[in-house]
């Protein structure tokens, strides 16, 4: 089976640049979003911290877990970068292995972002959160 070999892992900066293109269109959406619930609820009350924060992580849940899981395989930054999120023999993930993927994200940058910097120095360019869920983040063909 020829179909490894003709894998291409996403290098460091490549995925860097994407995670920071994501990273402003959520922040984008979380703003304009936030703007529209408080016009729609008639108040100039502004959210709690405490609730800004869940809806900030629920949305950033569903942003990579929905998009890392459909046909795409990828998210707006990824897509834009021409990666694609995988599992080990190259095929699409399901919503569950996209959602440890995400969790395990978080996991990754929590210690001095050194989960994150590893994917710079694996064989297969995985970062913690790939070895955790069993991905790859490739170059879509």
């Amino acid at each position: 089976d020829g179909s490894t070999s003709e894998i291409t892992y996403a290098g460091f900066g490549r995925r860097l640049i994407a995670y920071v293109v994501d990273f402003v269109i959520l922040f984008v959406a979380f703003v304009v979003f936030g703007g529209v619930l408080i016009a729609l609820s008639g108040t100039s009350q502004v959210p709690s911290e405490e609730e800004l924060n869940v809806l900030g992580f629920l949305v950033s849940w569903m942003y990579f877990a929905l998009n890392e899981s459909s046909e795409r395989q990828a998210t707006w930054g990824k897509q834009l970068m021409g990666l694609k999120v995988t599992d080990l023999n190259g095929r699409q993930i399901g919503f569950g292995k996209a959602t440890c993927r995400h969790f395990g994200q978080i996991l990754s940058g929590m210690i001095l972002l050194i989960g994150l910097i590893i994917a710079a120095f694996t064989e297969k360019k995985q970062a913690l959160h790939d070895k955790m869920a069993g991905c790859l983040v490739i170059k879509a063909s």
